[in-house]
This record gives structure tokens, sequence and C-alpha cells, in this order.
């Protein structure tokens, strides 16, 4: 039987379509303007036998193609579990939201904490603050790693935070510093929604922003502890949709 699972998040769609247990596709494209128009070109090739549909836009997926739904929650501790059977807890940070998930050895949430109240602490907030400091999204990981340590981003909004990075930089401090000090906000802010949840380890990093070196070296070191990061953290939310797709 050939199970897909489909997370249409706020930046990016992501296709896993599984056989026996195996991923036989696995496709990726930007959400756009029309996710819908998206999700018509990454399914318009590939056979299934069942879908289950997740993240952000869900909602839209399920009127326009009456597919099965799943909270991208249960959809990442699913994912998590299949993926890596002795994870314990999943740090989810997307464009949209940042996500602390608990989950049983069987992959069930136990319990969960979502700041999706402001993109500061997302992936959304750093490719705003890349803008600011004139790199490019896939840049600012590693030119934060050239920095320095002394400067704080104490703004707790995107928009502040933003004006708060333009003075530092007329001020003279240099771009990586400054872009060290971005990510260590970010990383403070998950640090901080771990902490409150008391999650047990191992530990997964998953979402857009675990493909951000500096923020799995400051996620660590905050940490005291490995965390494990899949190949294709995007995937998570999609592998795990398609694994529920399976019991559905």
């Amino acid at each position: 039987m050939r199970l897909a699972g489909i997370d249409i998040g706020s930046r990016s769609i992501e296709l896993i379509v599984l056989e026996d247990g195996q991923v036989v596709h696995s496709k990726q494209a930007e959400s756009g303007y029309n996710p819908i128009e998206r999700v018509k070109e990454l399914i318009a090739d590939i056979s299934f036998d069942k879908i289950m549909a997740t993240g952000y836009g869900r909602g839209i997926v399920e009127v326009a193609f009456n597919f099965p739904t799943v909270t991208e929650i249960k959809a990442y501790g699913a994912g998590a579990t299949g993926l890596y059977p002795g994870v314990r807890s999943v740090l989810d940070i997307g464009g949209q939201d940042t996500k602390v998930i608990s989950i049983n050895e069987m992959g069930k949430v136990t319990k969960f904490e979502m700041n999706d109240k402001c993109a500061a602490g997302t992936g959304k907030f750093l490719e705003m603050m890349a803008t600011t400091l004139g790199y490019q999204t896939h840049q600012i990981g590693t030119e934060a790693q050239k920095g320095e340590k002394g400067i704080e981003i104490n703004s707790m909004c995107a928009v502040f935070a933003e004006s708060e990075v333009t003075s530092l930089l007329a001020k003279g401090c240099k771009r990586n510093d400054v872009a060290l000090a971005i990510h260590q906000s970010v990383c403070r802010r998950a640090v901080g929604m771990i902490r409150r949840q008391n999650i047990s380890t191992p530990l997964m990093f998953a979402g857009g922003v675990a493909n951000n070196s500096c923020m799995i070296e400051l996620l660590e070191q905050s940490l005291g502890e490995n965390i494990i990061v899949p190949e294709k953290p995007q995937f998570v939310g999609a592998y795990g949709a398609a694994v529920l797709a399976g019991l559905s």
C-alpha cells in the first residue's frame, strides 16, 4: 500500500509517499500565494492509495481536495517516532510558529506548547533579520557562527527587534555579531519553552530552522546535550501524516 502525507506550511509544502514503510517519493515546493495550485502540482504525477494532510494550511486542502487531515502536533509526534523510535520530544521551529511536543514510546503526544502569537522566534523572523542585515536567508546561520558574543536583542516583538537591529548597525556593530545575537534571541525563546515543558530526551529538532547550523549549535550549548536533526527536518510532519494515513 502506498501512503502519502502532505504538510502545508506557511512557507513551504512537503509531500512524502511511503511504500512498505520506505520513502519512494519526496517533493517540496514554496507555498506561495496559492497553495492549492502548489498541492495540485505536487500530487499530479504521484499515485497513492491513501493520503493525510497536515500543517498550517490543512483546512483549505480538506475543502479543496477532500483529504482527511490531522494536526501538525500529532503528525510531528508520529513522524519523529517513525524516523527515530527513541525520540521523546520534538522542537519544531517553522515559518509561522514554534512548537515543543512531548511524546511517548508509541509516538502519542502527551503534552505540547505552541508559540504562534508573534513572528519573533520563528523562521519568518530569521528571514526578516537576514534581509535587514543584507544576507540571503541561507547565509545568516553561517555568518552568525563567525560572530562574537556580547550583543543582546531585547525586543520581544519582531517589528521592534528589527528596529533594534537597525540601530545596532547604525552604531557600527558588526553584521555577524548582530546575526549571532539574533540567533541567541531565538534560542532563548525555544529553550524557555523546552524548560517549561520539562521534556524528556532525546530531543529532535525539526522544521525549516533545523537546517540552520548556528541554531543547532546554540541549542546544544544551552541544553548541554546533543539533539537529533533529521536529514530532511522539514519533512517530519509529512512523514508522520503518511504514517497516520495508514492507521486511518
